[in-house]
């Protein structure tokens, strides 16, 4: 059973964050705010999720996908036909995971994307540099930047007083 027909792309805009690239924006065919506790649950890369306003941020390399109960936004996108093969895509995921609903537990608890403080709160705080970056600040940017993986951080690697933060760093960053 098909929950969204189509995502017709409405809309593109210049992205900010990749000169040259592009944010598409596309409309469903329905709302699908129902489905989305369903994606939420199964989906790689879920970063953001806020089940009482039907909104799921997913990470793509690179970039974003935002689902709303009325518009799709994809960022980073090359042109405007891969803008339309990703809201095919995301069409795809919708239905899929509809089509599996029974078989899913869906998510209903809100989930924020990790911020730099709370990557640098379980970072060791010496800006020993040994890491590449100046500071641990730095580097937690570069770890929500993908620039980094926190085993990169050599005191967090070589002293165990930090392993319980290397498990709360995990569990931050599951799919990055």
């Amino acid at each position: 059973m098909t929950f969204v027909a189509s995502i017709q792309l409405v809309k593109t805009l210049p992205c900010l964050a990749e000169p040259g690239k592009l944010i598409v924006i596309g409309r469903p065919s329905r709302p699908i705010d129902g489905v989305l506790p369903l994606v939420a649950a199964v989906a790689p890369g879920v970063i953001a999720f806020n089940p009482g306003a039907g909104t799921l941020t997913l990470r793509r390399q690179p970039g974003f996908i935002t689902l709303y109960p009325d518009r799709v936004m994809i960022t980073q996108v090359a042109d405007v036909d891969e803008g339309v093969e990703l809201l095919s895509t995301v069409c795809d995921l919708l239905n899929q995971c509809w089509a599996h609903r029974a078989t899913i537990q869906p998510a209903l608890e809100v989930r924020h994307a990790p911020r730099p403080l709370d990557l640098w709160a379980l970072l060791p705080q010496t800006n020993c540099k040994r890491c590449g970056e100046a500071t641990c600040m730095a580097f937690a940017f570069g770890l929500l930047q993908h620039n980094h993986r926190f085993e990169e951080c050599p005191v967090m690697a070589e002293d165990e007083a930090f392993a319980d933060r290397r498990v709360q760093l995990e569990a931050l960053l599951p799919t990055w």
